[in-house]
């Protein structure tokens, strides 16, 4: 089986997917993803990524009568400085001011996934230490101009841009990216399922 449902409107977590031999099928997962109060940011991201296959594996039985074909996938990503949460950005000026709250500075990305197929569930959380170079003024204000921080968690993408402000990675790059590649296929091993390089005929 090499098709997975994604809880989640993300282009990077289909693309790696999909780079990974996956035939993707999106379905709906709208959730209220406000963090609750004083709620850790490994607390928040494992509890968002489960609501969003909880939505999404609801959203399937309402309208079909069987179980779903095949699994479930979701995950969130949330980027943490000091324990504190930091969202995508609400304006130019609030990018502006996470991305000098990052500068100079090792912050944490964490993305929870998980995984529900024949009526059981799995979870894991991957934490990645990301270090920035110190960032001046005109850097961070020709990042923003070109609006990649935009809809970005930390108001950055590592893919893309972004990349460049950072000096050191302890983790995964994939994870950073949103959808942590190693980990993901322990979790769908785990599941009985078949994970890549796969067989051909």
């Amino acid at each position: 089986m090499h098709t997975l449902y994604l809880a989640s409107g993300s282009p990077r977590r289909r693309e790696i997917l999909e780079n990974l031999g996956y035939t993707v099928i999106r379905l709906k997962a709208d959730i209220d993803e406000t963090p609750q109060h004083l709620e850790s940011a490994a607390a928040y991201v494992a509890r968002m990524a489960a609501e969003k296959n909880t939505a999404a594996l609801l959203q399937w039985q309402a309208q079909h009568r069987h179980a779903p074909e095949y699994p479930i996938l979701s995950a969130d990503t949330t980027v943490a400085l000091h324990n504190r949460i930091l969202g995508k950005p609400e304006s130019a000026e609030h990018a502006r001011e996470m991305l000098q709250n990052l500068s100079g500075s090792v912050h944490q990305v964490l993305t929870a996934v998980s995984v529900h197929w024949q009526g059981h569930t799995y979870h894991h959380t991957q934490q990645s230490d990301v270090a920035f170079k110190t960032l001046n003024k005109a850097e961070i204000s020709a990042y923003i101009a070109g609006g990649e921080p935009m809809d970005k968690a930390g108001a950055y993408g590592i893919q893309g841009l972004g990349g460049v402000f950072v000096a050191d990675l302890r983790g995964s790059f994939t994870g950073v990216m949103g959808l942590p590649v190693y980990e993901t296929m322990a979790l769908l091993a785990q599941c009985g399922l078949a994970v890549p390089p796969f067989q051909t005929a």
